[in-house]
């Protein structure tokens, strides 16, 4: 299965190191591949490094892909970090 959807950056600081972590750790036991892509640049998103090299900043959109068969589980739970600004 595969699934695209945009999601906006709503943290003030944009995706800076906090949220990129707890993005890291939210994707560390799913078998789907998750990707970020912003400004034609795609990302593996399982890489703090790789999501700060984004340097996505606040109000921009990210287009998320997830493929495998947790692809549903794992897009509800990146969605909903990104509408609660990561607990920020």
């Amino acid at each position: 299965m595969k699934l695209v959807r945009k999601l906006r950056v709503k943290n003030n600081l944009g995706l800076h190191t906090r949220p990129a972590t707890q993005i890291v750790k939210l994707l560390q036991n799913c078998k789907s591949d998750v990707c970020f892509t912003y400004k034609k640049e795609s990302i593996n998103a399982k890489s703090i490094l790789s999501i700060l090299m984004l340097a996505a900043k606040k109000n921009t959109q990210i287009t998320v892909t997830i493929e495998g068969d947790d692809a549903e589980t794992v897009m509800d739970n990146l969605t909903n970090a990104f509408e609660t600004c990561f607990g920020e």
